[in-house]
């Protein structure tokens, strides 16, 4: 158990020791002035030299005062160093921020020197649907006969712009030849000159080749191209088949 005395601090081991130094320090000096001759004992009130004595509270208070101070200077010492870390700290990151700014801007300026690509050309348009084809027109069935003859005569001669009737055309085939496509006149004033009358209208070779019309036979005695030359005949010199009655 430790008791201290009214007045004095309670002395640390570290306090004890440093005031039996000045103890005994202080027994030394004393010993050694002593010794010292009255002159130079003299000589030492001359110059204003006088021991130090402290009691032993005094020389707690300075110890104390001494640890504050180390304790100041380490503290101040501490806070530099937590000072400098943290403007090293912000110095690493304003770096760390530039690099990454100069990393951007060096990405952008690459980019921007390479060459453009070309635009995407526009998908082709599909080819329209090309219309359905039309059918190839039947050919109309005629039959191999007078009656077929005639009528598809008729639609020739209808296709072409030229007049003529069934009435007409089968008046006039029964009076010159009765309905023989290969009957020919060799007795008439045509047969004496070289050129008889041939076919179902009866129509002479330099008659039929200048009335002759397109999409029919060149042969004379072919039925449908016989009605439908003589037809063309009739239309240009009489006006129409119709309009015939006798030779022509």
């Amino acid at each position: 158990m430790r008791s201290t005395v009214s007045g004095y601090s309670a002395l640390s081991k570290a306090h004890k020791f440093s005031a039996a130094g000045l103890v005994t320090a202080a027994g030394a000096a004393a010993l050694t002035f002593a010794l010292v001759p009255q002159a130079q004992a003299a000589d030492a009130h001359s110059v204003g030299v006088k021991p130090v004595s402290l009691s032993a509270q005094e020389f707690g208070v300075t110890q104390d005062a001494d640890l504050a101070k180390a304790a100041d200077a380490a503290a101040g010492q501490a806070q530099v160093k937590a000072a400098a870390a943290v403007k090293a700290e912000a110095k690493a990151k304003a770096d760390a921020a530039a690099k990454a700014k100069a990393d951007r801007e060096r990405a952008s300026r690459s980019e921007a020197r390479k060459p453009m690509k070309p635009a995407a050309k526009p998908a082709a348009k599909p080819a329209p649907a090309k219309p359905a084809a039309k059918p190839a027109p039947v050919k109309k069935a005629y039959a191999d006969n007078l009656d077929g003859w005639i009528n598809e005569s008729l639609d020739i001669l209808r296709a072409k712009g030229i007049p003529a009737s069934y009435d007409g055309i089968k008046r006039n085939i029964m009076r010159e030849s009765t309905g023989n496509p290969r009957a020919i006149n060799d007795w008439d004033v045509n047969a004496v000159n070289g050129v008889p009358s041939k076919g179902l209208l009866q129509i002479i070779d330099p008659t039929f080749k200048a009335y002759h019309v397109e999409g029919t036979s060149w042969d004379i005695y072919n039925p449908v191209a016989n009605i439908t030359a003589s037809c063309n005949y009739a239309a240009d010199k009489y006006g129409s088949m119709d309009n015939v009655n006798s030779a022509y």
